[in-house]
């Protein structure tokens, strides 16, 4: 049964994207837009993810790579028009190039597909194609017609699983947002999701949601009804009030607990800076003052009807510590917050290399890069179980191993 019941029980099935195509495309030029600090060595980013991968299987975990749920979805005819339409519009490519890329995207092969609308696609992908587009005539044969879609790496943050249902989580960036067209078709067709009995909470629209938006790097399961919301650069209280609504009217949710962050590209999101490593342990940029951040428990007003108020059938209250109000939602007297004893420089450097962004296999196991020597060992006296990978390449692309991994299918604690 698909669903994840918390943080740390034990994981069962996850999705994560191997790179491809799209590294190769990122340059020093476009590299800013396309939301990364650096250009990644391609060859060298896939070995470690596949380290990853591997270190996932060996703690029992079922593994599913994006690309291929991706292009078996793509060999559903419904699938591929379902996203051919929303990619290949008069709006993407203008009206007198829609025609013929959409007639040339019906005739390639899934897995070559798959490959381009994640990769992006140039004009000399294309180079057989003679249009009498605007668009066409004035792009040199290097340029994008669609643009790569590269933080396809971080399956954590366009889709997210809460106890029984998803979120297809609509983006706040521009460059991420086709990412949620490509979720919303696996989950809709895919023959592993097709069948399968699981709400929606949020997402799956062709609605312009913004500002109201969501991004699962955010969105913590803390189990027993409970979740953690980080509300940050990305995701914003819009977000999380309609996601809130929906959980409460689904029965999936009792208490949603609200926590504001810096915005800045440093906090991007919740899990940069604070992470569940344990049933009631997290780990804690050391620069991240608890009593700075201002926090807010969202429960529902009214159980037997959560829409159609002027609150929107949600109680919103203030509360002055986030940590004690997880504890009262999973019912412990307290939480352990773990935070590393360094210099600010070297707590600023560990959590740019993702220090905090664990990765839990199981209770007190979790997965983190090893260039956090500092934190790791820090855990490892604490009695957590470090399961090191290689991170010089990925780690530039700003995300760790949670990240990377949706989890579809995990234990409650």
């Amino acid at each position: 049964m698909l669903g994840v019941e918390s943080e740390v029980g034990q994981l069962r099935q996850a999705i994560v994207h191997r790179p491809g195509l799209e590294l190769t495309r990122l340059t020093p030029g476009n590299c800013d837009s396309l939301l990364f600090d650096d250009v990644l060595w391609a060859d060298r980013a896939r070995e470690e993810h596949d380290i990853f991968t591997q270190e996932l299987r060996d703690q029992g975990v079922i593994v599913h790579h994006f690309a291929d749920l991706f292009a078996e979805t793509l060999a559903v005819p419904e699938a591929r028009a379902f996203v051919l339409d929303r990619v290949c519009g008069v709006h993407r490519v203008g009206p007198t190039l829609t025609a013929s890329l959409r007639a040339l995207a019906e005739d390639v092969d899934t897995k070559t597909l798959a490959e381009l609308l994640i990769g992006g696609v140039t004009k000399s992908d294309l180079s057989p194609l003679r249009a009498g587009s605007l668009l066409w005539q004035s792009l040199n044969l290097d340029e994008f017609i669609l643009t790569p879609v590269p933080n396809t790496l971080f399956q954590r943050d366009n889709s997210a699983w809460i106890y029984g249902g998803v979120t297809i989580n609509p983006m706040a960036k521009a460059a991420r947002q086709r990412e949620s067209i490509h979720s919303r078709a696996v989950y809709r067709h895919h023959p592993m999701f097709a069948g399968a009995p699981f709400p929606t909470f949020y997402g799956d629209d062709d609605d312009d949601h913004q500002p109201a938006t969501l991004e699962g790097g955010d969105i913590h399961v803390l189990g027993r009804g409970a979740v953690l919301i980080g509300m940050g650069e990305r995701t914003t209280p819009m977000g999380v009030e309609i996601l809130a609504r929906e959980l409460f009217r689904h029965n999936a949710a009792t208490t949603v607990i609200a926590v504001r962050l810096p915005k800045s590209r440093a906090f991007m999101h919740l899990d940069t800076v604070l992470t569940m490593i344990d049933t009631a342990t997290f780990v804690r940029y050391p620069d991240l003052d608890p009593a700075d951040l201002r926090t807010w428990v969202i429960t529902a007003a009214d159980p037997e009807e959560v829409d159609g108020h002027d609150t929107g059938g949600l109680h919103v209250e203030e509360r002055a510590d986030l940590f004690a109000c997880i504890a009262d939602a999973l019912g412990v007297e307290q939480v352990v917050v773990l935070a590393a004893d360094e210099d600010s420089r070297a707590a600023e450097r560990e959590q740019w290399d993702d220090a905090n962004n664990f990765l839990a296999v199981s209770p007190g196991v979790v997965i983190g890069y090893e260039r956090n020597t500092v934190t790791n060992r820090m855990l490892e006296a604490h009695g957590v179980k470090v399961l090191p990978i290689p991170g010089s390449e990925l780690g530039r692309a700003r995300g760790g191993a949670r990240c990377m991994t949706c989890p579809i299918q995990r234990d409650g604690i």
